[in-house]
């Protein structure tokens, strides 16, 4: 595997990414609150990503934002606003759906309308996706060659664990590495693990950022940097905003929104403690095949 490139300090710049969606495009919400239901939720992410750039722009870092489709269609200014800022534009699908509830079909039409709407927004490329929840799990590998006919040049869908319910590739390699299919080559970005005890666990953002202890993250990326390997860290806009007033399950509602109150706190030492590029700059550095 090609080695990312290095900040001076001669560790691995790792990857801060961000989904950008609204709360009511998560999975967990999805049984709760249907599709024609979404446009009257007001749309929060814009001013949380504005703020969002203020941050890194403070602390001179490029990020990386999947972007769905949906959202960018309703939200055009906020993706130009993101790209003039110098972030690295990549999809997250078109509606947020998982790749496993879809036919290949309905995902190509999918990737490609997320694609060409971000692209024409941007006026850049776009050649990175993220699916919806990490759901690229095993017998889902078919995605992978349409994301290559599309043409999109990297993937950060596989989460290297087991025992999750909905998502989780076992045999994924924890770094960043290639994946080789009839129809070319394609970078695969998964998300990071922490191994204790030789188990790998999720340790990447998202929920674990917020329920656990920030050590437990850091660990994760001190254990990336021992590997030669950048760490990828994620985050939605609305888990840095207040919990929305929406009548779900209990469980559903702690899952999506414990913790808000310590995510900007942290993020802000997060973008302290490490060094951080957009994840096709890793991707530019790894070349097309493995070394």
């Amino acid at each position: 595997m090609s080695a990312a490139a290095a900040p001076p300090t001669g560790r691995p710049r790792h990857h801060f990414s961000v989904d950008v969606e609204e709360f009511f495009h998560g999975t967990a919400f999805e049984p709760h609150l249907p599709r024609d239901t979404w446009t009257s939720w007001p749309r929060r992410a814009p001013g949380v990503m504005d703020r969002l750039l203020e941050l890194l722009d403070d602390r001179g870092v490029r990020a990386t934002f999947f972007i769905v489709g949906w959202l960018a269609d309703l939200e055009p200014a906020m993706v130009k606003r993101c790209g003039a800022a110098g972030h690295e534009i990549a999809a997250h699908s078109w509606d947020h759906r998982l790749v496993t509830a879809q036919e290949p079909e309905a995902f190509r039409s999918s990737i490609r309308r997320n694609k060409a709407l971000l692209e024409d927004l941007t006026g850049t490329p776009v050649v990175g996706f993220r699916a919806p929840s990490f759901s690229i799990v095993p017998g889902a590998e078919w995605a992978f060659d349409v994301l290559l006919e599309e043409g999109y040049r990297y993937d950060a869908s596989l989460f290297p664990i087991q025992g999750h319910p909905t998502y989780g590739y076992p045999d994924a390699p924890s770094g960043p590495h290639h994946i080789r299919r009839p129809g070319g080559t394609l970078v695969e970005i998964p998300a990071t693990t922490l191994t204790v005890a030789g188990r790998r666990l999720p340790a990447s953002g998202g929920a674990y950022f917020r329920f656990f202890p920030y050590g437990y993250l850091k660990s994760a990326f001190r254990q990336a940097e021992t590997r030669g390997e950048p760490a990828t860290f994620y985050i939605h806009p609305w888990e840095l905003d207040v919990a929305p007033d929406v009548d779900v399950p209990w469980r559903t509602r702690l899952r999506a929104f414990h913790g808000l109150d310590r995510t900007w706190s942290r993020v802000d030492r997060l973008l302290r403690d490490f060094d951080f590029q957009a994840v096709v700059e890793t991707v530019d550095g790894m070349g097309t095949a493995d070394a």
